[in-house]
């Protein structure tokens, strides 16, 4: 199937992007210059820069026009990230991820719930059965980047520091790991879709833009689920890295 006038102008553009030539915080042509060039329509050369502003590759600034994305894709390592070495000395999973870049979690609500069905079913607990439930917002580099919703086995993770605010030195798997319930395997499953209006608010989303939704299952080492894990990730936003041995 050819390619539309809209995606052609976007591959053009994005093509002089990945190659330097426009560098990032560079004004991109604006509509009249791409309508003038192309030869055509207004709406289609405001799509194309939408097809790149739904790629993570470009930003809008009302009233000054589209603009290069200065941000830097983080580079997801799942198997590093959830090295033992990691979270044992101390420090968080997102080390793994952003290094020395700036992180905040702006956004922490912890409370104990019913578990869903589909979490009752994923931790081996009866339907219903309370769990803790942590829900997070990460921001990097001055971008809302990711959402995180963990439950916790309620009878483990009540009364622990898994059930405040600030998990401490290490985070939730250091926490485990202390009550004998270390996790030692991970599962996850992986899907792309496009967000409900809430979820794109949150992550101030550009119209058009996906998520990468992560669902991770851990277990300790006799194959007992102890954390379910709902990560939303910014597409625009993410590589992800998976590395295997044979």
């Amino acid at each position: 199937m050819p390619e539309t006038p809209a995606r052609q102008i976007a591959d053009d553009l994005r093509a002089r992007i990945q190659s330097g030539d426009l560098a990032p915080g560079t004004r991109l042509p604006g509509e009249p210059a791409l309508v003038q060039r192309y030869g055509v329509a207004k709406q289609t050369a405001a799509n194309a820069l939408k097809l790149l502003i739904s790629e993570g590759l470009a930003s809008a600034r009302p009233g000054s026009g589209t603009y290069v994305r200065e941000f830097r894709l983080i580079r997801r390592s799942a198997t590093r990230r959830l090295s033992r070495t990691l979270w044992a000395s101390g420090n968080s999973v997102w080390a793994a991820d952003v290094e020395d870049r700036p992180l905040e979690v702006d956004r922490v609500h912890v409370r104990e719930a019913p578990s869903p069905s589909w979490v009752a079913e994923a931790l081996s607990l009866p339907e219903k059965e309370p769990v803790i439930v942590r829900s997070r917002r990460y921001v990097v580099d001055g971008e809302p980047v990711q959402l995180a919703t963990s439950y916790l086995p309620g009878s483990l993770a009540r009364g622990t520091r898994m059930a405040e605010p600030d998990t401490g030195p290490g985070g939730t798997y250091a926490r485990l790991a202390e009550l004998g319930a270390e996790p030692v395997d991970f599962v996850e499953e992986v899907r792309a879709r496009m967000p409900d209006r809430d979820e794109a608010e949150t992550l101030s989303l550009a119209p058009g833009t996906p998520v990468i939704e992560i669902l991770r299952v851990a277990f300790t080492v006799e194959d007992k689920p102890v954390e379910v894990n709902r990560m939303l990730l910014d597409a625009g936003s993410y590589v992800l890295d998976y590395r295997f041995s044979g």
